[in-house]
């Protein structure tokens, strides 16, 4: 091990010398992308005159998929896809479509944001558990792989009223940045309307 990093220090040396120029070149360009976005409309839970008011908590999230770039994994393999990133942490992004989702959404039920003080007696937890694109082989079209866990609290008690695991699967049409992030952004909107429907039919229990 000495050896070997003594002759790339060696190697680094010469080139930092003959090539100086060449350390300090341009990275490769970076291509921002987000997902889980949805049209802009009015919560169809505002009209009602008593909806269901359910605190969101913090969304959680796996370490590697966390940030603002695109994990793949090959078999016991992991990587990030190079070239393109999220244009915000993957939590945040997820976290923003999931609060759209029940706004465009929900007819019985009110989500509460983490930033407001509604009283309420409900919480829901949601954990994120896989958020990946899944290659059977390197060069084939991935799989994006979603899955979550949804829990529903009684408060104050904290008792769990309802507990449910959600999977989604989305194959990307081809091998392309632009295909898997159009397969996340598919993944997402899916998952979430899952979660929605689960909570409007578990938060009057």
């Amino acid at each position: 091990m000495i050896g070997l990093f003594s002759r790339g220090t060696a190697m680094i040396a010469g080139v930092a010398i003959l090539g100086g120029c060449a350390l300090l070149s341009s990275p490769d360009p970076v291509q921002l992308y987000r997902f889980g976005s949805a049209p802009e409309a009015v919560s169809s839970s505002a009209s009602l005159s008593a909806p269901v008011q359910v605190a969101l908590r913090r969304v959680g999230f796996p370490e590697a998929s966390r940030g603002d770039r695109l994990l793949g994994v090959t078999g016991t393999e992991a990587a990030y896809i190079k070239g393109a990133r999220w244009v915000s942490p993957a939590e945040d992004l997820f976290s923003q479509s999931l609060e759209i989702a029940f706004l465009t959404q929900a007819t019985r039920v009110r989500l509460i944001g983490r930033r407001e003080l509604t009283p309420t007696t409900r919480t829901l937890d949601v954990g994120v558990r896989t958020f990946e694109a899944r290659y059977e082989q390197v060069d084939a079209a991935p799989v994006v792989v979603l899955s979550a866990t949804a829990r529903m609290l009684r408060l104050p008690e904290r008792t769990v009223v309802s507990e449910r695991v959600f999977t989604v699967s989305q194959p990307a049409s081809a091998n392309r940045v632009s295909s898997i992030v159009e397969a996340f952004d598919i993944a997402t909107r899916d998952l979430n309307t899952q979660i929605v429907d689960w909570t409007e039919a578990s938060a009057g229990n």
